[in-house]
């Protein structure tokens, strides 16, 4: 079947929760969505909000204290909020990855200790973390086992060792001050292509249909794993074709509603993890838009999200929503933007009004052919 780019967008907003507002619970809600990008406390919040009928933030904090929910150093080497169920295959999936990243870095080797010895800590180590620690009690920890302080080995460990945040309080459950505690699950099946493919499985089903190309960018495995998982899945996937003629994977059972489907605004969190699936980001971002939004550092500004597309971005402001659109919009994507923006100010305000502050300087430079005050 030959897709367009139009239904390939309203296909990623239905498997991502963003066509209609849906009732999973938010451990289910996380497991269909796959993963939520969880650098900023306040960013899993607000992706299962814009996706949630009634999404209540206690639910949240309850899965992540329980560990139902886990937040950890995975895909692209960031943090993601994930399913527990979902955590060890994944992790596996990103061992090769996350070790390259830490234990190739000149900091872990300026540290002048063999991987052999820094690995023949791990079981004393997640001993230690039975309980949540900060990262000065690991650094200790560590210095006492070399007779020294090493802290770039603790730095090594917290990215690629079995190690989960441990929720430390506060407005969004995790602090300025990260805690860190050993992940309930940590076997491992020792099966890294079995690992790879639930992987990909699991991507399929929240952002596909999509090239290998686009899971690489995902998950920042390098191409021969997925390339070798999509072979090997052979049957259990179906193949269309993109809008360019490109080869795009799925699930066979996996939904693709019609492009003529309408796309609700949505005020989406930094790092929406809808923005950043695809090594193709014209499918929600446009691409003169994608500069904008997507900081030269990395940063992902907080979007408006209008048919299905980015239009603009959005942030705080004392008791409302300053929403700034690259483009004019019509009047009724602005009226559907102010009931969210109302509703949103409203969520906010029973636990922190003003969120992502630090990022403000970002505005200086950005198009405003349309800004306008929201939900106050």
């Amino acid at each position: 079947m030959r897709l367009t780019a139009r239904r390939l967008n309203r296909a990623t907003l239905d498997r991502q929760l963003l066509l209609r507002r849906e009732r999973p619970d938010v451990v289910e809600a996380v497991r269909r969505v796959v993963a939520l990008q969880a650098q900023e406390p306040p960013s899993p919040y607000l992706a299962l909000w814009n996706r949630l009928v009634g999404f209540d933030p206690a639910d949240l904090d309850r899965a992540f204290a329980a560990q139902e929910v886990v937040k950890a150093t995975l895909m692209r080497i960031t943090l993601h909020a994930v399913a527990a169920p979902d955590y060890p295959a994944f992790h596996e999936a990103m061992q090769l990855t996350l070790r390259a990243a830490r234990l190739n870095d000149r900091r872990f080797r300026s540290e002048n200790v063999t991987i052999e010895a820094v690995e023949a800590l791990v079981p004393d180590l997640l001993e230690f973390a039975s309980e949540p620690r900060r990262n000065g009690d690991m650094e200790t920890w560590v210095a006492e086992r070399f007779g020294e302080p090493k802290p770039r080995v603790w730095w090594a460990l917290r990215q690629y060792g079995p190690i989960v945040h441990a929720t430390t309080g506060g407005a969004w459950a995790f602090g300025p001050r990260p805690a860190y505690i050993g992940a309930q699950d940590r076997e491992r099946s020792g099966d890294a292509s079995a690992a790879v493919r639930h992987l990909v499985k699991r991507y399929l089903g929240g952002f596909g249909p999509a090239t290998m190309a686009d899971i690489a960018q995902f998950s920042t495995v390098v191409r021969a794993p997925i390339r070798e998982a999509l072979h090997t899945l052979g049957d259990e996937l179906v193949r269309h074709e993109g809008p360019n003629g490109e080869v795009l994977h799925d699930l066979p059972d996996a939904s693709l509603p019609p492009e003529d489907s309408p796309a609700p605004p949505r005020l989406l969190p930094m790092w929406d993890s809808l923005l950043l699936a695809y090594l193709d980001r014209s499918r929600v971002v446009p691409p003169e838009y994608r500069k904008l939004v997507i900081r030269t550092n990395g940063d992902v500004l907080p979007t408006l999200l209008v048919d299905g597309c980015v239009a603009g971005v959005w942030r705080p402001v004392d008791g409302a929503i300053e929403a700034t659109a690259f483009a004019k919009l019509p009047k009724p994507a602005w009226r559907r933007l102010e009931e969210e923006a109302h509703a949103l100010v409203a969520f906010l305000a029973e636990r922190e009004p003003r969120i992502y502050t630090r990022y403000a300087h970002w505005w200086a430079d950005l198009p405003s052919v349309e800004v306008r005050r929201l939900g106050g």
